[in-house]
């Protein structure tokens, strides 16, 4: 077993796509060296600013000699079946065998050596890398992300003899650009490869790197006084950046520090790709950054830091400048301009949908302890900021901007942080505020992204999900899961959706009120001033979305397909997070069948489910559901199943059945008294006490008498004991 080495050396390849890079090469060179019959001990890839390099420890020589037996069609098929599979295997008719009348053909190959197979694979990897961008150079078809300079590739300590596209394969390398030999240099194998590159100032492994920089920039910040400012984002570009980063601390003009916290340091993370420093101690940041050159100076970095210091100045004055003209702007002519901005071309304005966002806050708020006039006014104000000059510069810092612009117009501090946090949780690694007034504002704005794209039919299909309806569905789980909010999700989906279709109706009085009429014979209009509310929506004429909906379907059943793709969805991204958490899929779904939409509920059930199951009377229990399920299944087959109460006290009846009835109907009372309180263990331990009862029943007793009246009672038993379980969840659902 031997070693392969390969390095494709280029001119810079960005830091976003040397991670992506690494990947693929892994992935391509699997797959090829696979395909053609080779294994191997262990596979690795690197990336760096100038290199690609793949390691494989354990490869053979050669790939194994190939027997294998492909089965053809009929001896009796058509001739054109025949003529296409003596195409497929390259032989002709007398070369096949003959077996119970079927064509069989037997193919016999020898291994092929290993670097003939590499140098097949380089040459197709290097013509079809899935670069985001690439780029052709000099007089040759090839495409590369950036100039390719040299391949090296060794494969035992011996040059692997091809070419790409006038490129030839050697067993040279480069080190840094600046530092080091500062002259082409060959190596043997990986060990020698990598211990060289280090002589010449070149960390091979990214984590390499970012250990480095990480050491580096926190040993420069302790020299002063000073602490890093962690940024895992940025250490993961800059380590891309630079083949042997040296950290430098730089110091800026403290009158900077004046501007909002972010500003600073999104300006200097964006434009400069420098972190932050802040004082032990202290709030804010310090007036210092550190920069990673690319190579030590000789003067310890000074007139690299001064050099950059003059930049930053100049970047954050840009910065200055827009926090200054903003506040001379506000927020009325923020919202103004939102009227002319397309949100989306189905689903209108940003103007639109502010109204859209504030009616369903005000509208949450009392369901999450907030003050509805306060959630009101933070989301009329929440996409305000998305017009300033500051959030032009710097999308990153929408919401947060509008927090300081609503503290400095002095609106309060609830909505000042609820239009800061109103885009939480972005992901699941966010925190989850907790605010009264920010949750109905959050929970508004993710609501109504959904019901929007859900309506234009714009739901998320395998992996593209380009609206993240999935963050989106997410968040609101984990504001409802998180703040313990009481909430059931499809009576403010529908509310939702029908102040979207209203929106979109304003202005096309008949099909207004064709939406509105069976909703007012149908009482769902008359309770919560919804009518009123819909009456106030935007008047500018739409009509993109549902121009032909309510004639062909009616606006309930619109209503109700739409709600059920939403429910379906959300329930689908429940169960992502609670088997994230350990719980399994399966009880999820036996609890969402209830029909409940109260996620906090929801979640208690499963909870309480698992803890059952996952003792002997749950699981023995769930197998006497089973065997009863099973039983009442076929019955259904034959015919309706008998209804009304279980007698007892019959003559010859079995004691083990007038015990089951017993414990049945007790057992409903307790699960019907322990779900109207919630308290779902209880719920379980109701449900623990039929496990004897049934497995007795089981044994002792034969369902399908004779008798047509005794099996006809014990069908009714058994019903009821199916209908008692799934008081608490679709035990059908669940395996096992």
């Amino acid at each position: 077993m031997s070693q392969l080495l390969l390095e494709i050396f280029s001119e810079e390849i960005p830091a976003r796509m040397q991670p992506g890079a690494a990947r693929d090469l892994e992935r391509m060179a699997s797959d090829r060296l696979k395909a053609a019959g080779l294994t191997w001990e262990a596979l690795t890839t690197y990336a760096g600013p100038r290199r690609l390099t793949l390691v494989i420890d354990g490869l053979p020589a050669a790939t194994p000699d190939r027997n294998e037996e492909l089965k053809g069609p009929k001896t009796s098929a058509p001739a054109q079946a025949l003529e296409g599979f003596l195409r497929k295997t390259g032989l002709t008719q007398d070369q096949l065998v003959e077996r119970d009348g079927v064509w069989f053909a037997e193919i016999s190959s020898k291994g092929r050596a290993t670097t003939e197979v590499v140098a097949e694979s380089v040459d197709d990897i290097i013509r079809h890398f899935p670069w985001p961008k690439s780029m052709r150079w000099g007089t040759g078809t090839l495409r590369w992300v950036r100039p390719i300079k040299r391949i090296l590739a060794l494969y035992d300590g011996a040059v692997i003899p091809f070419e790409v596209d006038g490129i030839p394969s050697g067993d040279v390398t480069e080190g840094h650009r600046f530092m080091g030999a500062g002259q082409p240099f060959a190596v043997k194998d990986f060990a020698d490869y990598r211990a060289k590159l280090e002589r010449n100032f070149v960390l091979l492994d990214a984590a390499d790197r970012k250990l480095r920089i990480l050491e580096g920039a926190k040993a420069v910040c302790a020299a002063r006084g000073l602490a890093l400012v962690d940024d895992d984002g940025l250490l993961d570009e800059v380590s891309g950046l630079a083949e042997w980063p040296t950290p430098i601390l730089g110091d800026m003009d403290p009158q900077f520090l004046a501007l909002p916290p972010e500003v600073v340091q999104l300006s200097m993370k964006v434009h400069q790709k420098y972190f932050a420093v802040r004082e032990p101690g202290k709030e804010g940041l310090a007036p210092h950054f550190v920069v990673v050159a690319n190579v030590e100076a000789t003067d310890g970095g000074q007139a690299l830091a001064a050099g950059n210091a003059k930049v930053l100045s100049a970047r954050l004055s840009d910065a200055e400048f827009f926090w200054t003209e903003d506040q001379k702007v506000g927020f009325d002519a923020w919202n103004a301009k939102l009227k002319d901005v397309t949100f989306h071309a189905k689903l209108g304005t940003l103007a639109e949908r502010v109204d859209r966002i504030a009616a369903l806050a005000r509208e949450i708020a009392p369901l999450v302890g907030a003050d509805p006039a306060q959630a009101e006014q933070a989301a009329r104000l929440s996409k305000a900021d998305l017009a300033s000059g500051m959030v032009g510069e710097f999308p990153e810092l929408q919401g947060i901007m509008g927090g300081y612009y609503a503290r400095l117009a002095g609106q309060p501090d609830a909505v000042a942080d609820a239009i800061r946090d109103h885009y939480k949780p972005q992901g699941p690694g966010d925190t989850v505020p907790n605010a009264p007034v920010t949750v109905a504002v959050a929970m508004a704005e993710k609501l109504d992204t959904l019901v929007g794209f859900f309506a234009i039919d714009e739901k998320p299909t395998g992996s593209k999900d380009p609206y993240a309806l999935r963050r989106a569905a997410l968040g609101v789980i984990r504001l409802v899961l998180e703040n313990g909010v009481r909430v059931e999700l499809s009576n403010i989906v529908i509310h939702a959706g029908r102040r979207l279709m209203a929106q979109q109706l304003a202005g096309r009085a008949d099909k207004l009120e064709a939406f509105l009429e069976p909703l007012r014979k149908s009482g769902d209009l008359a309770d919560d001033g919804l009518l009123q509310q819909l009456s106030s929506v935007s008047q500018k004429t739409a009509g993109v979305l549902v121009v032909d909906t309510i004639e062909k379907t009616p606006p309930q059943e619109w209503e109700r397909r739409r709600s059920l793709d939403f429910g379906l969805f959300v329930m689908d991204r429940l169960t992502v997070l609670l088997r994230d958490k350990g719980q399994r899929h399966d009880l999820v779904a036996a609890v969402f069948a209830l029909g409940d939409d109260d996620l906090v509920r929801i979640v208690r059930r499963v909870e309480a489910l698992a803890a059952f199951l996952a003792t002997d009377d749950g699981a023995n229990l769930l197998a006497g559901y089973k065997r009863a399920a099973q039983l009442l299944k076929a019955e259904e087959k034959k015919g309706p199943l008998p209804e009304g109460a279980v007698a007892t006290g019959l003559p010859n009846q079995p004691a083990e059945e007038t015990a089951l009835a017993f414990a049945a109907a007790a057992a409903a009372s307790a699960v019907d008294a322990a779900l109207e309180a919630e308290d779902f263990a209880a719920a379980m331990t109701a449900l623990a006490a039929l496990r004897g009862p049934v497995d007795a029943f089981f044994t002792a007793v034969m369902v399908n008498s004779d008798d047509k009246d005794e099996r006809e009672n014990r069908l009714k038993l058994l019903v009821q004991v199916r209908g008692v379980m799934n008081r608490v969840a679709d035990f059908g659902q669940i395996a096992g």
